[in-house]
Parts: structure tokens; sequence; C-alpha cells
């Protein structure tokens, strides 16, 4: 079992059906849409790997205040005290699913670096003037035979999990670190084996389930994207379902080819629901788990057709980089990286998603090439909901070998923010021609900017027990 305290042990506590709310975040998804206030500021990954500039990476503040004279601008940054870290999903010491813990605050963003395995505390006190407080340096994450981090979670005690894609040499297998309340690491949480790749994670704790994906081993995507590499079976194809709190697998399911490369797992929000999704980038397909008869079943629900384009030898496929689903667990939006194209789909029987609308924009086949005179050079690629599910937001950086590989211009021109209006009862969304967020205007040169956050919760972050 792990060198450390598991979750299950290190506390009981009642579901949340009729807790009094005492802690951060939201008693359930509902009261997180209702008693949110819109956004006013974002925090963004902002990073200079893979670029000719001399920078270390940082933590962009974001205005996203519609009202205030700074709209759409980066207002601050927090530089990290390294070059080389690749920063790339980060999350928050507390959500929702602490919501119990009296005295518990989310304040303190977890940033880890892809490549360095260095992992960084922010305190977001001053929320328009965040400060790094802390570094856990890699050695510390190696003695646990582990690296690259990827998805951070907090779980409902207080600690925090992170997901590890790589061994203390880069190699396979990967698994998960944890560290407790005052930011030290715990150990490893899984025990070693138990799966062989990894990515990202969400869990559902009333159902007693976690759910882990596949990328590929960090020696392997690294330099960047070899279709070999695919043919000699080093990239993942499986969903692996956890017992939450064992922390052991008890199902695996291999997609084969209509799931090569899955990403971004996702639960529905209300915590009775056993039903999800899972982008598989390569496949172009979404992927719909749910439970029943004691077992989960995996099936693609959407799948997006190969294009031809003149400068590609093979059909260019879609790539679903990112998926999230919005609070009222309604519509499924996801990203077409290379395509160019945001997505929304109604997701109300979550078995027959109907598509609702698009936006085409950059990429290869983007009808939309221009916001504000400034060429769209990647296509859509992290993306972020507001809370009442009127806005959504998205940067254009998957990683920084692969952006060079396929979208080099974004090494030289940074990447942008873009937003579209959302009309959740018709369905439909807008691009806003007037918000753009620059990374490529910066002192030291241009940015390829990743993950956004919000200060109160989000929809890629936030789990109900």
């Amino acid at each position: 079992m792990s060198d450390t305290e598991h979750p299950a042990e290190s506390g009981t506590h009642d579901h949340h059906e009729n807790h009094d709310h005492e802690g951060p975040g939201y008693a359930t998804p509902q009261a997180a849409i209702e008693e949110a206030e819109p956004e006013r500021t974002a925090y963004v990954m902002g990073l200079h790997v893979g670029q000719d500039v001399d920078a270390p990476d940082f933590l962009a503040v974001v205005d996203v205040d519609p009202d205030s004279d700074t709209y759409s601008e980066i207002i601050n940054r927090v530089k990290m005290p390294n070059r080389g870290d690749e920063l790339h999903h980060f999350g928050w010491n507390a959500c929702s699913s602490s919501c119990h813990m009296e005295g518990l605050e989310r304040r303190h963003l977890v940033i880890p670096g892809q490549r360095s395995s260095r992992i960084h505390i922010v305190d977001t006190k001053e929320r328009r003037d965040p400060e790094l407080t802390k570094v856990i340096e890699p050695e510390e994450v190696y003695d646990h035979d582990l690296s690259a981090p990827h998805t951070v979670h907090c779980i409902p005690d207080g600690e925090i999990l992170i997901s590890m894609l790589g061994d203390a040499d880069g190699d396979l297998p990967g698994g998960f670190l944890e560290l407790n309340d005052d930011f030290e690491v715990q150990g490893r949480w899984d025990p070693p084996g138990e799966i062989e790749m990894n990515y990202d994670y969400w869990y559902q704790p009333r159902q007693n389930v976690m759910l882990s994906t596949e990328w590929a081993a960090p020696k392997t995507y690294y330099p960047g994207f070899d279709l070999e590499d695919v043919e000699d079976g080093k990239y993942g194809q499986r969903l692996n379902f956890w017992d939450w709190e064992a922390g052991v697998v008890e199902q695996t399911i291999d997609l084969g080819e209509d799931g090569l490369i899955p990403l971004e797992a996702r639960f529905l929000h209300t915590p009775e629901s056993t039903h999800g999704y899972v982008g598989a980038a390569l496949s172009s397909n979404i992927i719909h788990f749910h439970e029943s008869d004691g077992e989960y079943h995996a099936e693609p629900v959407i799948e997006f057709d190969d294009r031809e384009h003149e400068g590609w030898d093979m059909p260019v496929p879609a790539l679903v980089t990112d998926i999230l689903i919005s609070m009222d667990d309604r519509y499924l939006f996801g990203s077409n990286w290379l395509h160019g194209e945001v997505w929304m789909y109604d997701i109300s029987d979550p078995s027959n998603p109907r598509k609702a609308d698009s936006i085409s924009i950059g990429g290869y086949f983007g009808d939309i090439e221009q916001v504000q005179g400034r060429d769209i050079v990647a296509g859509p690629q992290m993306l972020q909901l507001s809370l009442d599910g009127e806005r959504l937001y998205w940067t254009t950086s998957l990683f920084s070998s692969w952006d060079n590989q396929f979208f080099p211009e974004e090494a030289e021109m940074g990447s942008v923010m873009l937003k579209a209006d959302v009309d959740p009862r018709r369905g439909t969304m807008s691009l806003d021609r007037d918000f753009l967020v620059d990374f490529g205007d910066l002192p030291e040169g241009p940015a390829r900017a990743h993950e956004i956050r919000w200060p109160d919760g989000d929809c890629t972050s936030d789990v109900w027990q």
C-alpha cells in the first residue's frame, strides 16, 4: 500500500446533503451557479519554454472585469525562480469538496512544472497581487520515484493529490503524489505499479470512484509527437477506474483505436452521478462512460472526422485536447486544436449528446483568422467556463514541443486568450470580438498561455461530496 496516510483514513465525514456550509467553495453545484459573483480575475499559466526568450515561466493575473480600465489585460505576473519549468496544469489547495472543513480556505495555488517536476505554492490572498511562498524542489518528488506532475486536485480533508506521468527517470510507470495541507510531500498515494501510464484524473467521492487517463511516458512526449510511437504502443488508450477509498484500480477499460490518447476526464458535477466523458485526442472521439450493473462502460458518443489539408501527407485529425462540463451538467464544451474549433453539445441525455453550436477559429481550418487585427496562429486549446455558464474562455498553447511542431508561429508570436458569450437557454455561442489577451506583447518577449482558473472555483477543478 502507499507510504503515506490514505485520505480515507485521515478523517471521516458525512455526505453533504444537509451539512452546514463552513469551509471553502459551495455546498452544491447549483449553489455555485446561484451564489458566485461573475469572474473578475483569471489566473493563467504563462510560459517561455521552447522559445527564444531567456525568462522564467509565470502565473499571469488577467483582468476579466468588463467594468475595469484594464479589462482583457495582463495586470500582474508571478515569475517563477527557475527557467524551463514548463508550467502546465495547476489547482487549488481546497475546493467545494472541502466545504465541510472549517478554517480551510481556497487561497493557495499549487503550480507544478511539467518538465522540471518542481512544485510552486502561490498565495492569492491579494487576488490581483499573488505571492510565491514556497517551492518544492524536484529531488523531493524523485525520492518517491515520480516525475512530470500534471493534474492537481484538492481532496476532501485538505490534502492535495497530483497525477505524475513518469518515474524519477521519466520512464513508466507514473503514479500519484500527495501533499499535506502544509504543502509538504507526504508520499506516494498509490501502490507503485498500480497503473502504467497516467495523465488526468477526477474523483466522485459519493460513488467511491476515481478515473485516471493516459498520455505516455515523459520521455516519449517531451520531444514532440511521433506517429511511430503510436504504432509502437507508446501512447495510452485505457481508462482506469479506482476504488477511491482503497486507492487501487478496480477496473480498466481498453478503448482500442477508438480511444487513442485519452486525456481530460470529467464526471458530471452532480455527486450522485456516475456519468462522465473523456476526450480521446488522437482518435478525435468523445468517450461517454457510466456505471451500471456494478461495472463501468465506455463508448464513443461524439466523433469528429479527419480533414484533408494540402500541407499534410495524411488527413488531419481534429485532436480533441480539452473538454469541460457546465456547472448545471447541461452542456459539454470542447476544443479541436488542429481543426480550429470550439464546440458545445447538449448532454441532457448523457448517452446521446446533441450538437448545439460551434465556433470555427484558428488552427488549420478555422474560418476566423484574426481578432482585433491579431492573427490567430493556433487552434483553441485549454477551456474555462464561468460558473453561470455564460462566458467561455480559451487559450491556444498545448505543450511547447508540440506547439513548435504543429504551430511554430506560436513560439514567435505568443498565445492569445479569447472569449465567447454563451446563451445557455438557446444553446448558442458567439465570439466576443472585443476580448483579446495578447501573450505576445510582454516585456521579455512572447509567451505561451495554457490553463485558466478563477479564484472562486471553476468547472474543471471543483468536486462535490
